[in-house]
């Protein structure tokens, strides 16, 4: 089950794991978009979600039982980046970014426990932002620090399922900056190069998704094996200005 499955690394993930023969059901707001990963992949259920909306997250969970009889595969993909300067952030950003990247993730998760196999892996979307800061991206990086922790209670309370912090690193083309203002991302832009935050080289969605569905396949079968922290990041050196 894929949720952010419409854009970005959740698109190329599904859209890779049904080429190797998963069977899939992907979530997202835009039904349009979901339906043109289905036809690329090769087939999946399509369901419309907004994980801010808690029935939402419970009748997606429905659905995956329904499909899949069972989970083994669960990716919270799905996120929300307010470009803000902090003094500039408000109240409903702060409300947004944790209502999508926090409590929408936990609800996701605890709707589908009744359907996740016993060693299922469950892996969220974290940032290089939360070791790294980023100036204007403070709710976004907070956000994405509070899921961090929430996965440690995940695995503290429910041991057997193997929940995956993945930490991605700079990533193009997505739809994260589409909704920047582009005078504020300048300025911000320049100060992560003036930082050293900015790679070289950067990668792309789809060889993340390859990178992510190579490493659940091997572990699908090796129950024992964890899989707690995955860091994806280009190997360049960063950019100097």
């Amino acid at each position: 089950m894929v949720v952010g499955a419409s854009a970005g690394i959740g698109r190329a993930f599904a859209i890779r794991a049904g080429k190797e023969g998963a069977r899939l059901v992907l979530a997202a707001r835009r039904t349009d978009k979901l339906d043109e990963v289905v036809a690329e992949a090769g087939g999946g259920a399509a369901v419309a979600v907004d994980v801010r909306n808690p029935a939402d997250c419970q009748r997606l969970a429905e659905v995956s039982g329904q499909t899949l009889g069972n989970v083994d595969i669960l990716l919270a993909s799905s996120g929300y980046a307010p470009l803000k300067m902090f003094a500039d952030t408000t109240i409903d950003d702060w409300r947004d970014v944790f209502e999508t990247n926090v409590i929408g993730v936990h609800e996701v998760i605890r709707a589908h426990l009744p359907v996740l196999v016993p060693s299922a892996i469950v892996a969220a979307m974290s940032s290089d932002s939360v070791r790294h800061p980023h100036a204007a991206l403070g709710a976004y990086s907070s956000s994405k620090a509070a899921l961090e922790r929430c996965l440690v209670s995940w695995r503290l309370e429910k041991p057997g399922y193997r929940f995956a912090c993945v930490e991605v690193g700079g990533t193009v083309p997505t739809d994260f900056t589409s909704h920047f203002d582009p005078g504020l991302l300048d300025t911000a832009l320049n100060d992560w190069l003036s930082r050293g935050l900015v790679q070289e080289t950067r990668m792309t969605p789809e060889a993340v998704a390859d990178a992510l569905v190579g490493t659940f396949a091997g572990a699908i079968d090796s129950p024992d094996v964890g899989l707690e922290s995955i860091v994806l990041k280009s190997p360049s050196a960063p950019m100097r200005v």
